[in-house]
């Protein structure tokens, strides 16, 4: 859990339109790196902790009998069925609003864990170690980020670069200097050293892999409008009567930065540690 900070039920109120259309891709290939490296076969159940509005199970549903879904946010859990529905992947999904360190009973055994970009937000020895209890003897626990550290020039694209500077700028203006976090603040950001985590609770590891990315996108407007409003810090019910000030300023910033309303951006490229959980329960 992070420090100092609380989880609340408005961390993500509002955002789950938005996530879909907003949110960049994961890069092309993941489901076919995890397919190899995990020996998948179309049998075998998956649950995916935090699952936002299904965006990477739903990409992974192939790979699996069923697949499992696990979000304490009422909207994204909406989100998720209609998409869902919208694939014809209802008969082998399920979508469970819970916190994941309140599940309920008899959800389990599962193949593999998936936690994409979610981990942080949790109390995460006890979710680990619930995890864990939860796989199947040989299962595995797959953790999922961006990669942070790798340029994405936007040099030689046909369009201007979304300009996050300035867009942090403008929602530091309306919401102050702290990142928001639901009704708190992160003073000192989301935790890292999952691995501690992950070896404290028994796991054993981790394998890594980076699935590359760089291809390029053309977004528009509305997509980067959707991509604020889908993420934690900026999420809509935080500007409150504000919001629609905010939002009138946002896209006066960016027909500045791009008159056409066209940006360019590159995929980044996901990596990927994949943690065992023996060859036991416990």
């Amino acid at each position: 859990m992070v420090v100092g900070w609380e989880w609340d039920e408005t961390l993500f109120a509002g955002a789950a339109p938005y996530y879909q259309r907003g949110r960049l891709p994961y890069a092309p290939g993941l489901a076919d790196v995890l397919a190899e490296v995990l020996k998948l076969d179309g049998r075998g159940r998956l649950v995916d902790m935090g699952c936002g509005p299904g965006t990477l199970a739903l990409s992974l549903a192939h790979l699996f009998d069923e697949v499992v879904g696990v979000d304490p946010d009422r909207e994204m859990i909406a989100e998720a069925r209609r998409l869902a529905a919208g694939r014809g992947a209802s008969g082998k999904t399920r979508w469970v609003r819970a916190r994941a360190e309140k599940l309920p009973p008899g959800l389990g055994p599962f193949t593999v864990a998936v936690f994409a970009q979610s981990f942080h937000w949790m109390d995460r020895d006890l979710v680990a170690a619930t995890t864990k209890e939860m796989l199947v003897p040989g299962g595995a626990l797959v953790h999922l980020s961006d990669v942070k550290t790798e340029p994405r020039s936007v040099d030689g694209l046909p369009h201007p670069a979304v300009p996050y500077e300035a867009i942090a700028d403008l929602v530091r203006d309306y919401l102050g200097p702290a990142r928001r976090a639901g009704r708190g603040v992160l003073t000192q950001g989301t935790p890292g050293d999952e691995a501690t985590i992950f070896t404290r609770a028994g796991f054993s590891g981790p394998d890594r892999y980076v699935v590359p990315g760089g291809q390029a996108l053309e977004r528009t407007g509305d997509d980067v409008v959707a991509w604020v409003f889908s993420m934690s810090f900026s999420a809509p019910h935080l500007f409150g009567p504000r919001r629609a000030d905010f939002e009138a300023d946002l896209r006066r910033l960016l027909r500045e930065a791009s008159a056409p309303g066209r940006f360019s951006e590159r995929v980044p490229s996901t990596e990927v540690f994949v943690w065992s959980a023996g060859t036991g329960p416990g």
